[in-house]
């Protein structure tokens, strides 16, 4: 490895099943390469821990600049996606008189199907992964776009209580960032990709949340 302060993240004390969360990924197109090399690294590791492909949602925007928006309005989204999906009281009710129906009529009843799904889940996004590339030029724009990200995204995850993973890289030059992407040129090696980390945080983050949002710790 060209860079020997580059270091994977360890496995968790505990693994996580991710089988039933839901995960989104919104990631700038800005040093596309490296981006593509990040999200695919994130979304393997996802896939690794058992989130379903299916339940792993991805969007783009142009640049870093735009990726607190995005997130913010993807986990408000996702709470809107899930408040339609729900079953609604007068449908609960009707199920209910069927049930009475059923029991107090002679003859046997029907099965029922299941109404368990197997399509892709509509509950809130468990985590989100915000992925962007950042390096620096020969002007101010770095600092001031690299502060304002970071302290937007941890702004949002402390005002919805959904964890949003910092997929950001802050490089100072191209090869730091193509080997923090696991595509470096250099030949001592190609780095380690980011990504991967992030997937693992991810889950890791969406199953503790769960349990601390249910007095469990």
């Amino acid at each position: 490895m060209s860079d020997p302060t580059i270091k994977g993240l360890p496995p968790p004390p505990v693994k996580y099943d991710g089988s039933n969360f839901r995960i989104a990924i919104v990631h700038a197109r800005w040093n596309d390469a490296i981006i593509k090399a990040l999200l695919e690294g994130t979304i393997n590791k996802l896939k690794e821990q058992g989130v379903k492909e299916e339940n792993i949602v991805v969007k783009s925007v142009p640049g870093s600049y735009e990726l607190p928006f995005a997130t913010k309005q993807l986990i408000e989204a996702g709470k809107v996606q899930s408040a339609n999906a729900a079953p609604s009281m007068i449908a609960s009710t009707t199920n209910l008189l069927s049930l009475i129906d059923n029991n107090t009529s002679s003859q046997p009843s029907e099965p029922k199907p299941s109404s368990t799904s197997t399509g892709p889940l509509t509950t809130p996004f468990d985590a989100v992964i915000s992925i962007g590339c950042l390096i620096k030029g020969s002007t101010m724009h770095f600092e001031y776009i690299c502060d304002a990200v970071t302290h937007g995204l941890m702004r949002i995850q402390l005002d919805t209580g959904t964890p949003v993973v910092f997929g950001v890289l802050t490089a100072l030059n191209d090869d730091q960032a193509l080997e923090r992407a696991g595509i470096g040129r250099g030949e001592k090696g190609k780095g380690h990709n980011h990504g991967e980390d992030w997937g693992l945080a991810a889950v890791e983050l969406a199953a503790q949340n769960k349990d601390w949002t249910k007095g469990v710790l």
